[in-house]
This record gives C-alpha cells, sequence and structure tokens, in this order.
C-alpha cells in the first residue's frame, strides 16, 4: 500500500466520539457515537451466535461470547473489513446481570481495543436456538 493510499484508508476510518461533558463509557467496553466516513458504504451483519464450525454451542456464557466475537471476526475478514471499521453493535444477553458485564467488557475490548464501537446491550428472556445465551449485530464502515 502506498503511503497515497494509507492516507486514504486513514481518512475513510471510522472516528470515535466521547463528548467530554459525558460519563467515560470506555470502561465498559464501547463509545458513545462513532462517525463514518462521508463516502463509506455500510455492511448489516446479521447477529452471530455462539454456534462453532460444526454447529456445537457451549454451555457456559464466557465461550459463547468468546464464539460469538470469533464468528464476528470471520464475517469481517469474509468482508475484507477488520474490527476497527466496526461502527455498532448491538448484543443481545439471555438473563443479563452485572456479572455478565465484565465477560461482555473483556471480550469486546480484546476485539476492539481502543476503537471501541457504539453499542447497545438488549437483555432477552432467549434467543433463536435453544441453550444460546449471547448475539452480536454489527454495523460496518467498508471502505
Amino acid at each position: 500500500m502506498t503511503s497515497l493510499d494509507q492516507g486514504r484508508a486513514a481518512a475513510a476510518s471510522p472516528t470515535v466520539f466521547n463528548p467530554a461533558h459525558l460519563h467515560d463509557p470506555t470502561p465498559y467496553g464501547y463509545s458513545t457515537a462513532v462517525i463514518t466516513p462521508g463516502n463509506g458504504r455500510l455492511a448489516f451483519v446479521s447477529g452471530q451466535g455462539a454456534q462453532d464450525a460444526a454447529g456445537a454451542l457451549s454451555p457456559a456464557f464466557a465461550a459463547q461470547v468468546a464464539q460469538a466475537y470469533a464468528n464476528l471476526g470471520t464475517v469481517l475478514e469474509a468482508l475484507g473489513a477488520s474490527a476497527n471499521q466496526v461502527v455498532k453493535l448491538t448484543v443481545f444477553v439471555v438473563d443479563h446481570d452485572m456479572s455478565k458485564l465484565g465477560v461482555l467488557t473483556e471480550q469486546v475490548t480484546r476485539m476492539f481495543g481502543g476503537s471501541l464501537p457504539a453499542q447497545t446491550l438488549v437483555p432477552v428472556p432467549k434467543l433463536a436456538v435453544d441453550g444460546m445465551l449471547f448475539e452480536v449485530e454489527a454495523v460496518v464502515a467498508l471502505t
């Protein structure tokens, strides 16, 4: 990639926005807002559950979260995108409680580092597949 191409890629990257007069959301694994490039395309990624390639589903919440984010990583790779292009996540958690928040924050921070996307957590009583405890959907700014 030439320096001109790198400059274009940097200019086309989403920008994280956390207003100073609001609480800092980064310890909880998200950003207040993310601004997409003006000329980019968006990809809307359907909810990724925790099934592995063979369709198996772990009964452990932490294992499901890790697998769902691995599945999201696979989708990003197939799109030719990277984690820093994810601008919005919506996560669905069965029977959410504060003990699960630490697992979620750790995993999202591991995947996104300092480029935390905007994120919404939706507690739900049940997901599409029996035994499924977590699902993540994403909006990705493609360049």
